[in-house]
């Protein structure tokens, strides 16, 4: 076949698409275990930033075993869903679903202090993509013991700031609910929270978007768990 004609450029052009998309596939393929599990471990290791304790990649999982000592799935009723793995539910999926119908995980905690901490997961959008974190709260269900978040493509020094431990430690001490016991989550305030608003935080300066983006998260994440938050306080316990 002449090598100059536009058979045979074609031909070649297919066979080296198919070649190198056999390669791609195969490489994937390979990959894909080592990249769920590092997932997995990037996922205890924020968990576990959510209840103060520091760990890596190397740690992380010994110290999730350590610290989280169950998990469980709710429905927006405070129901528990049988044989479902709290680790294992896709939060973007549920989040685009109506409140009725999501499945919602909760991790419990056991800190060295003897004291026990229910950690619930975020998902919520930024100004360029995902964010997404983690809160733990005390056992009055409405105390802020540790906060956690990330994001996928906020911008750097702006938005990106939402994953600093400055940022998050603001979210510490405070109240998802008010004086009457009425659902109020946590503001993030342009221009700054007034000093001791237990329900406030400082926003991002430049960030506003992912600011806002942020408490629209923690607002429309943990609103659902309330009714559950009430039955566990009401029985007195887990």
């Amino acid at each position: 076949m002449d090598k100059n004609s536009n058979t045979y450029i074609f031909i070649y052009a297919v066979l080296m698409v198919v070649i190198v998309a056999a390669m791609l596939s195969f490489v994937a393929t390979k990959l894909k275990p080592f990249q769920d599990f590092n997932e997995e471990v990037q996922k205890k290791q924020d968990i576990l930033k959510a209840i103060q304790v520091d760990s890596n990649a190397k740690t992380a999982v010994d110290l999730y075993n350590k610290y989280i000592v169950g998990s469980r799935v709710v429905n927006s009723d405070g129901d528990l869903l049988e044989g479902q793995n709290a680790f294992k539910v896709d939060l973007k999926k549920e989040i685009s679903k109506p409140v009725e119908d999501r499945s919602l995980p909760i991790f419990v905690s056991a800190n060295d202090d003897g004291s026990t901490k229910l950690i619930i997961p975020l998902q919520g959008k930024g100004l360029w993509g995902p964010i997404w974190g983690y809160i733990s709260l005390n056992d009055d269900m409405k105390t802020i013991y540790g906060a956690s978040f990330d994001h996928k493509s906020e911008t750097p020094g702006l938005g990106a700031e939402i994953n600093t431990e400055k940022f998050q430690e603001q979210f510490l001490g405070k109240k998802i609910l008010d004086e009457n016991q009425e659902f109020v989550s946590v503001k993030v305030v342009k221009g700054g929270a007034e000093n001791n608003n237990p329900h406030a935080v400082d926003a991002i300066s430049g960030g506003t978007i992912t600011s806002d983006g942020l408490e629209d998260m923690m607002f429309d994440c943990l609103k659902p768990y309330m009714n559950y938050f009430e039955r566990v306080l009401t029985k007195g316990g887990e």
